[in-house]
């Protein structure tokens, strides 16, 4: 298949370093999204790739000299000049029709078999997609991480009835897609683990005593509104005294920062899950089924993890052999008598780490991913 992205891209910087270490093969995305694993096992099932940036001015190019943008509770200027620009229409913002024709000539030249549509989306028009869909007869296939209710702009919702299908993580947000007209939906979490990538790293002693901590959180922890279970019950590890290492590229919560340790993308989160005795891991307020991406990486990377009991977590991580993939918490009292538990066994963490990097090697590499997103598109 001719496959053409239709994404943001959040992390430039990291783009431009990866494409820089692979000049020859330079990559589509950087290895902090989960398109780039996509890419790189679709191109090993021999599919023909391409993607459009929507995020930049059609003028900046692929890629932008941008950085990554980290969010603030705080007021900014940056931030009063977006929320200027989102009360402008986006069939009224110029640079935005600019784009919208762009990527029309974009599958004209490239003309994909499937337009893969990322959610996030607050440029392309419905008007676009159904105008490719008529002259080129492509499947547009949606994929979003995200509730619809809580995150989807009225251009993404009023063009539901155009996506073929609908890829998400979370069950319930595939719901909420059919509720909006959307034909088809899948609860096939994006992401996965690529046993190259995510995987343990040798770390020097060097580096292990800078990145070591009982229990490591790597994410994003800001609106409040957004991931208040997080913070919650973060701050009840904070209270009960054990050593816990917070990453984010994301503002932190006054409550937390002590415990802040800088940012991390792409190989250095590895590197910090498996300095790790314990990888915390909650998801946002907006997922209630579960399935985010830190499921699988934290798993590949052979670490031991603690999650929220969430039906997807309970589905993708089922006990093999008797032996837990995962352990899950029920409340904050739960989560840290088990912290305790565990971090003074441990064999069962050694046990439960293995089966759980076992399970993700055999069930939910990209490998697999791609073989489920072909048959899907098989019967469209």
């Amino acid at each position: 298949m001719r496959i053409l992205f239709v994404a943001s891209l959040h992390h430039p910087e990291q783009l431009r370093a990866a494409r820089a270490e692979r000049p020859h093969d330079p990559p589509l995305f950087p290895p902090s999204a989960n398109q780039y694993f996509w890419e790189k096992a679709l191109r090993q099932r021999g599919h023909t790739l391409d993607v459009f940036y929507r995020n930049f001015p059609v003028w900046s190019g692929d890629t932008a000299r941008g950085t990554t943008q980290k969010y603030t509770s705080a007021i900014t200027p940056a931030k009063l000049i977006q929320a200027a620009w989102n009360r402008v229409p986006p069939r009224a913002n110029p640079d935005f029709r600019l784009r919208n024709r762009a990527l029309i000539a974009r599958t004209r030249v490239f003309k994909p078999d499937v337009l893969w549509h990322v959610g996030g989306n607050t440029i392309i028009y419905p008007e676009t997609l159904a105008a490719i869909k008529r002259e080129l007869g492509v499947k547009i296939v949606f994929e979003s991480g995200d509730s619809p209710i809580v995150f989807s702009r009225a251009i993404e919702r009023a063009a539901a009835r155009l996506y073929d299908h609908v890829l998400v993580n979370d069950y319930y947000h595939g719901i909420q897609w059919l509720e909006l007209g959307s034909p088809a939906m899948t609860a096939l979490p994006p992401a996965a683990c690529d046993p190259d990538f995510h995987r343990p790293y040798a770390l020097t002693p060097e580096k292990r005593a800078a990145l070591a901590c009982d229990v490591a959180f790597v994410g994003t922890l800001v609106p409040d509104h957004l991931y208040s279970r997080r913070v919650r019950a973060l701050e009840a590890i904070s209270a009960a005294g054990f050593d816990l290492g917070i990453w984010s590229v994301h503002d932190v919560p006054p409550s937390l920062r002590k415990h802040w340790r800088g940012g991390a993308l792409g190989m250095e989160m590895q590197h910090i899950l498996c300095a790790a005795k314990i990888c915390f891991n909650a998801h946002g307020d907006f997922m209630r089924y579960g399935g985010n991406q830190r499921l699988f990486e934290a798993a590949g990377a052979g670490v031991f993890q603690i999650a929220d009991d969430e039906p997807g977590v309970r589905l993708w991580f089922p006990d093999i052999d008797g032996v837990p993939t995962i352990i899950m918490y029920a409340d904050h009292d739960d989560l840290c008598a088990k912290i305790a538990h565990y971090l003074v066994h441990d064999d069962e963490r050694a046990q439960i780490a293995q089966a759980a990097r076992a399970h993700v090697y055999d069930v939910h590499t990209y490998t697999r991913r791609v073989e489920a997103f072909e048959d899907i598109i098989a019967h469209l």
